[in-house]
């Protein structure tokens, strides 16, 4: 089993930037990629971000050229480093990680992006 726990989220204004942390406990041993997803009220959970163990990435078209995935040293952290962002960016962000057997989410992180 792996717990996922985020931080960072809050209120920024148009054209700000904001950084998520999630740091993975537990069975860590088998994930093989970590990212985020973000959910607005209403409508289905959404790829954000995705750093396989391999070093590749994938990002949803509407973050590219603002948002960066990464993940720490030790392997069971990412990162979330959003900048521009806007009123669209609004979201419940959820933590993300995978092994080979299980999807694993956060509890979520509410960024809202407002003047």
């Amino acid at each position: 089993q792996v717990s996922l726990v985020e931080s960072g989220g809050g209120l920024v204004q148009p054209g700000g930037s904001l950084r998520l942390a999630c740091v993975a406990s537990g069975n860590i041993f088998n994930i093989n990629a970590m990212g985020w997803y973000r959910q607005v009220s209403g409508k289905q959970r959404e790829l954000v971000a995705l750093s396989r163990s391999g070093g590749t990435e994938t990002y949803a078209d509407s973050v590219k050229g603002r948002f960066t995935v990464s993940r720490g040293n030790a392997r069971n952290t990412v990162f979330l480093q959003m900048s521009s962002l806007k009123p669209e960016d609004t979201a419940v962000y959820y933590c993300y990680a995978r092994d080979p057997f299980t999807a694993y989410w956060g509890q979520g992180t509410q960024v809202t992006v407002a003047s």
